[in-house]
């Protein structure tokens, strides 16, 4: 999983095989979603059991989802169960907890049918946290099928066969890398061999708007889904699939997925719709969330930090992975140790990959670098990393999830340099993932207790000591340490920020009572509105003709992240209750802070093999 922090200020599975096709039979679950006759907002679920042999049986909605590390109770969103026997009359049901129901007289149950609910239009209400790449959305023009917020299981019965049959309008289409075995153009029936393998295959169902490609024996589907039709899957298709043959290049032999798609939801900001930028992981696709109202370069930015992240799961936690994962429980599970690991490594990956592969600068990599060192000392930088994992769910550790993706990213690239610097060069991270990945690989999971002693024996006797002290210990990593094995030290560096808004955080502008936008009357001036004259108090009434207001604020805050240095902008605003017109060129605002250089000329050879090799 990876969150977007949006400059708006909104927080903004597993194995790695194709399912194989498996018919529910007599012994199987069938199952029946609605699409056509949505009613309320609200879509009907059929399901039919095998054979049931006990006197009660407990059909269980998920409380968690792999690759989200929160309790977010999908059963709150399930309304109207009801069980019945062959004859169609109702069996009794009791409902233990939010996310279970219990049938009496269960040898007798023919089929049950319940109602969901959407998680989309309810987001940022209070009631629900759902990040919205793991929700749900119900609308005439679109259904995003995460399957765990559509679909449950019987107790005792998640390792058996599930058949999926999905009405939808003839207008939409479902993007899914599951099989569709239905040829007719209003019905879908897809089969996979339990559940988790249903959970872990999401299906957006919208107009058509997709791009393949293949990349080295990869099928790629690229599904967009745009309220308005600005961007489509065509416009930003190239940029993925040049970041995708850099991962594939990247990667090598370590991944032998041959299907995978990227659905791509584009929320509407104005309406009561997703609010959770980011993506989610399964083992042949990612979900992904953003606002449509982000520009097109800005999301193409976006998606490509966002989408890689997620992409790279497929080596960890969707190869590699411990037997909490591999037998994930949806309703009371087992956290791993080693999110350091299946997040750390794979956000270090996102990141690696482009410098190695000449998508961004090796100083843009230090700079990403030192800001992950930064945001990581905003948590407790003592607390042991297998400790957080293993006990995630619950507080203060809870509280300490994001670090995964700050000092867990960290983690992995001092890791990285302690494998280099004992290899004289030749050997890495990634190296040593290709040999996990040979080890177990999807079907076979590592006991989390045995994983430093074989990471240890595929490498050095020095890792044993990294691992002991700066993953399970509460030691800090000392970050300068591990650069200077490179030939990297600490430097001042110029960092370049937004106009509109301070640190991604504090915005300069906010709204006065008649709904106009105007910048705070006591804020600090920066170098963009000193340079075209701009005043706290000032109402930004419209930039390069587009006219703005508080029901549009977060268009503007969009539009800025795409603004650069040197361009043209007129801005019309009103003084003293006077309209003006102001021109000039774009001088975003810049401050100094620690970063890191490459310095040591003598270890440029080794340098070069940790970035490059």
């Amino acid at each position: 999983m990876k969150k977007f922090l949006c400059a708006a200020g909104l927080t903004i599975a597993l194995t790695a095989y194709t399912p194989a096709l498996a018919q529910a039979g007599s012994n199987g679950i069938k199952v029946g979603i609605n699409l056509k006759d949505v009613k309320d907002d609200k879509v009907m679920v059929t399901v039919t059991p095998p054979k049931v042999t006990t006197e009660t049986t407990t059909y269980y909605i998920p409380k968690i989802v792999p690759g989200t590390y929160s309790d977010d109770n999908y059963g709150s969103f399930i309304e109207g169960f009801k069980a019945y026997d062959t004859k169609g009359k109702e069996l009794a049901v009791t409902k233990p907890d939010v996310n279970s129901w219990k049938i009496a007289n269960a040898k007798k149950l023919a089929k049950i049918t319940y109602l969901v609910n959407d998680t989309y239009d309810t987001e940022g209400q209070g009631t629900h946290d759902v990040f919205s790449p793991a929700g749900t959305n119900i609308s005439p023009n679109n259904y995003m099928l995460n399957n765990h917020g559509f679909v449950g299981y019987f107790d005792g019965k998640g390792e058996v066969p599930y058949t999926v049959s999905i009405s939808h309008p003839a207008a939409l289409w479902g993007a899914t890398s599951l099989i569709d075995t239905d040829a007719s153009d209003t019905n879908d029936v897809f089969a996979v061999a339990r559940y988790a393998d249903l959970v872990d295959n999401p299906i957006m169902y919208s107009k058509p708007d997709y791009t393949t490609f293949s990349v080295e024996g990869m099928d790629i589907l690229i599904s967009v889904y745009s309220p308005d039709g600005k961007v489509t899957a065509k416009s930003i298709t190239p940029e993925m699939e040049t970041m995708m043959r850099a991962q594939k290049r990247f990667l090598g032999p370590i991944n032998s997925t041959k299907k995978y798609s990227v659905l791509l939801y584009l929320s509407d900001l104005s309406t009561n719709d997703a609010k959770g930028f980011g993506a989610l992981e399964h083992n042949t696709s990612t979900t992904v969330v953003m606002p449509k109202e982000m520009p097109i370069d800005q999301l193409k930015e976006s998606l490509k930090d966002v989408v890689s992240h997620e992409f790279f799961h497929i080596v960890t936690p969707l190869t590699v992975h411990s037997k909490e994962i591999q037998y994930f429980n949806f309703n009371t599970p087992k956290m791993s140790e080693h999110l350091w690991m299946y997040e750390g490594i794979t956000e270090y990956f996102a990141n690696l990959f482009q410098v190695n592969q000449g998508l961004i600068t090796e100083d843009d990599f230090y700079k990403r670098m030192a800001e992950k060192i930064a945001s990581s000392k905003m948590f407790d930088d003592t607390m042991p990393f297998t400790k957080m994992s293993r006990n995630v769910l619950e507080a203060p550790y809870k509280d300490a999830y994001n670090n995964v993706y700050e000092k867990g990213a960290l983690i992995a690239m001092c890791l990285d340099i302690q494998i280099r610097e004992s290899s004289g060069g030749k050997r890495g991270i990634l190296d040593l993932m290709q040999k996990l990945s040979n080890e177990y690989g999807s079907s076979k999971a590592f006991d989390d207790s045995e994983l430093f002693n074989k990471v240890v024996a595929l490498t050095y006797p020095e890792v044993r000591t990294f691992l002991d002290t700066y993953v399970a210990g509460n030691t800090p990593i000392p970050y300068e340490q591990y650069f200077s094995k490179m030939g990297v030290t600490k430097a001042t560096v110029t960092k370049t920020g937004n106009a509109l808004i301070k640190g991604q955080q504090e915005a300069y502008i906010t709204a006065n009572m008649a709904g106009e936008i105007i910048l705070v009357p006591d804020v600090q001036d920066n170098e963009f509105m000193t340079t075209l004259g701009l005043k706290g108090g000032d109402v930004l009434a419209g930039v390069n003709g587009t006219k703005y207001d508080v029901n549009n604020v977060y268009d503007l805050i969009m539009s800025s992240m795409s603004w650069k240095e040197g361009e043209p902008i007129t801005i019309d605003i009103k003084r003293d209750g006077k309209t003006q017109q102001v021109k000039g060129k774009i001088k975003l605002p810049s401050e100094q802070v620690e970063g890191y250089k490459a310095t040591d000329a003598s270890k440029a050879g080794i340098r070069n093999a940790w970035l490059k090799g």
